[in-house]
């Protein structure tokens, strides 16, 4: 399945990694003190960047490793995207 070249694979890669990133570390900087299950994080633009950040990873392995363009351009299209709205919300 990871084998494919085409942008929608990257999409969902581009898409998918930040996500989950971004609730791993949210759990691991989630403080003692929950209310709830109400998620608070003193600092919200750390982990969003970070998550958004970890999409460099698969990005250059699939453009210089698998030589997969359309896929490493579909996580890239996503990273843009996250990026903006990074940029519109904080």
């Amino acid at each position: 399945m990871f084998n494919k070249d085409n942008w929608i694979l990257g999409m969902l890669i581009g898409f998918l990694l930040p996500v989950i990133v971004y609730f791993l570390l949210i759990l691991v900087l989630m403080p003692y003190g929950q209310v709830e299950g109400v998620i608070y994080t003193p600092r919200p633009k750390i982990p969003f960047l970070v998550a958004v950040v970890s999409n460099l990873f698969p990005f250059r392995f699939y453009m210089v490793s698998k030589k997969k363009d359309r896929t490493g351009r579909g996580i890239l299209l996503v990273t843009f995207v996250m990026i903006l709205i990074y940029f519109m919300i904080f």
